[in-house]
């Protein structure tokens, strides 16, 4: 019970009391029936599918261009209280309706209206109904939106040449701010009327901080290209020679296995004071762990 509850709730929040007025007032012009106010009494009212094709018959009546499919559609409604004669009836109704033009997928379906699961789909399959009354010139009351014709164009080659020197707003557009007063390949384009060459020339000695800046750390010192950035005070020339005989971490390590006894062609770098050609020779057969 709680699951139809909201299920109920739910289409109802669906359904557009403007339209079904719509409806109401173009099927009491056509046959006269009344269908009632609110969702409810439209489903008690539609439900046997007799007023339904009744409008269905009115169409076809009064449509002098009536689509082929038409032809074959016999509109016969049964007047009996049976479940399955009333719904009968509306299988009638949307065979009709889709014969008449309206697509298969704008059809409610048969337990939308009998068992009134959508009847927000029941009206607007009416409304597309009207539609189609005036697509096929019905010359009756209609009702729903107007229909959208095809409107084929066929251009020349000229007037398709004569579109290329035109920049479409998808591109962007040329009517605004402009490229006036460019006279170089490759000028900057200036939006506002200061010239180029009249800027502050001691403005080249600044570093903005989107580049970065030089208002703390510097490179006060550097005399080489290729010089090394120091922060501190200590000139360059003043470290320590015997640094160069260590390997910090994080080039490696000297102090565990070494490449020591290795020779010849491709030799590897030796890390101690121990020259190549002094190595012992008896070391040469010996394959180390």
């Amino acid at each position: 019970m709680g699951m139809d509850r909201a299920l109920s709730s739910k289409m109802g929040a669906k359904y557009d009391p403007a339209a079904e007025a719509e409806v109401r007032n173009w099927i009491k012009q056509l046959i006269g029936e009344d269908i009632g106010d609110g969702a409810m009494n439209v489903e008690k009212n539609l439900r046997d599918g007799v007023i339904l094709i009744k409008v269905l018959k009115k169409l076809y009546e009064g449509t002098s261009n009536l689509p082929p499919a038409c032809n074959k559609m016999k509109l016969n409604y049964n007047t009996m209280s049976a479940p399955f004669k009333q719904m009968e009836n509306i299988e009638v109704f949307l065979k009709g309706a889709n014969a008449y033009g309206v697509p298969l997928n704008s059809l409610f379906q048969t337990v939308d209206l009998y068992e009134g699961r959508n009847m927000a789909m029941v009206v607007a399959t009416i409304l597309q109904l009207g539609t189609e009354a005036q697509r096929n010139s019905f010359n009756g009351a209609t009702c729903g939106s107007r229909p959208v014709e095809e409107n084929r164009r066929n251009f020349s080659y000229e007037q398709l040449k004569s579109s290329h020197g035109s920049i479409g707003l998808q591109s962007g557009t040329n009517k605004f701010d402009s490229q006036k007063g460019m006279t170089a390949m490759g000028a900057v384009r200036h939006i506002s009327d200061i010239r180029a060459d009249k800027f502050d020339q001691t403005s080249e000695g600044c570093i903005t901080l989107q580049a970065g800046t030089n208002k703390f750390a510097s490179q006060k010192g550097m005399t080489a290209i290729g010089a090394v950035r120091h922060i501190s005070d200590i000139r360059a020339d003043d470290y320590d020679k015997q640094s160069l005989c260590d390997i910090n971490l994080q080039s490696g390590t000297n102090k565990f296995d070494s490449q020591k006894g290795m020779r010849g062609f491709g030799a590897v770098r030796h890390i101690s004071d121990i020259r190549a050609d002094d190595l012992s020779r008896e070391a040469c057969s010996t394959i180390s762990p």
